[in-house]
């Protein structure tokens, strides 16, 4: 009882509502003009009536959070960020290994491009977005890639670049 006698004077304004709504059926109603919502009612001047212009204005059902970034995941690679120069630019399978050089105290490896331009690689060097060069061997040059994931992991791969030999594709 304590709940009724509570919510009385919303009840007399819910009930008082619905009789004024029920007694005037047609006191309010839409019409549609041309691409506009015109809100008329029998108490309102024409003039005075408000019109609702749907051209120009956002789509209000549209999702303010995109697809993308919702489906970002923690497993996902982060994109380097750094400006790439020289053999960054390059991707070790853009590549072709042609020669590799070891004198006594140096080791060096010749590659080249599908133009046939020719590039030399050393011990060290950086090589792709995420490369660098840490062996250099009799038939081959191992590069380890190095990737960091939205969640902070390092994921480290290698990749090898194999002589081939004379004749070989």
């Amino acid at each position: 009882m304590k709940t009724l006698a509570k919510n009385r004077p919303r009840i007399v304004l819910t009930t008082a509502l619905l009789l004024l709504l029920t007694s005037q059926p047609s006191a309010f109603a839409l019409a549609p003009e041309a691409g506009n919502v015109t809100l008329t009612g029998n108490t309102m001047n024409q003039e005075n009536s408000f019109r609702y212009k749907i051209e120009g204005r956002p789509d209000p059902f549209i999702p303010f959070i995109s697809e993308k970034a919702a489906t970002a995941k923690m497993e996902d690679v982060l994109p380097v960020e750094e400006h790439l120069t020289g053999m960054q630019l390059f991707e070790p399978g853009q590549l072709n290994l042609v020669a590799i050089i070891m004198t006594g105290d140096e080791e060096f490896a010749m590659a080249e491009d599908f133009t046939g331009k020719g590039y030399i690689l050393r011990p060290g060097m950086l090589i792709g977005k995420r490369g660098i060069i840490t062996d250099i061997e009799t038939n081959q040059v191992v590069i380890e890639e190095t990737a960091f994931t939205r969640a902070g992991k390092k994921l480290t791969s290698k990749v090898v670049m194999l002589l081939k030999k004379e004749g070989e594709e």
